[in-house]
């Protein structure tokens, strides 16, 4: 099996294949850093994603997550993104305490869907420094109980992970691989 380092282009191309994917669905709606101006890895995945659908957030993690629960709760479906995990660790509140709770304090009467994306962080050609090269997959599943975490290891698994995700009734965390971007550009 290829590992992210060996997938070059690919990666970044089902990602972006991915974001398509979900985008064809009526009430996605993508939010987040870098979703509707350029400025993380992340940012040209969204191009086939209509600029409507794309909100751009502000640092306010928190806010942006707990936004996504209330969107999903009113019937869309929130692509949450968080360009690195340590963005995404400042959402932790809503995503454990709410997100993830929410059907089980509501026994079932309450099932907001988010589809949650974030990313490994890579450490070259530029070190973002101890704050922000993290990895906290290990941790959200053991504390998350309805949240489905899956790692985006290759090419070959982004989109099936997605589609996953999409046809899911409860909500996803999917976690990719900078360095499959980096790799992509580099080969490209």
């Amino acid at each position: 099996m290829a590992t992210a380092l060996d997938i070059g282009l690919d990666y970044h191309g089902e990602l972006s294949r991915a974001m398509a994917l979900l985008a064809a669905n009526k009430d996605a709606l993508f939010l987040g850093q870098g979703v509707g101006n350029p400025g993380t890895t992340m940012s040209s995945t969204f191009a086939d994603v209509p600029t409507a659908r794309k909100i751009e957030f502000p640092v306010a993690e928190d806010l942006q997550m707990g936004t996504c629960i209330g969107l999903a709760l009113k019937g869309f479906l929130p692509v949450c993104i968080f360009p690195r995990w340590n963005f995404l660790i400042c959402a932790a509140n809503q995503i454990v305490n709410h997100l993830d709770r929410l059907p089980l304090y509501s026994d079932g009467g309450y099932k907001p869907k988010v589809i949650i994306r974030t990313a490994v962080p890579s450490s070259a050609p530029f070190d973002p420094g101890p704050q922000h090269d993290d990895d906290f997959t290990d941790a959200f599943r053991l504390m998350l109980r309805t949240v489905y975490v899956e790692t985006l290891p290759d090419a070959h698994s982004v989109v099936p992970a997605y589609r996953a995700a999409l046809e899911r009734p409860t909500s996803s965390l999917l976690v990719e691989f900078t360095d499959a971007y980096r790799n992509a550009r580099a080969k490209s």
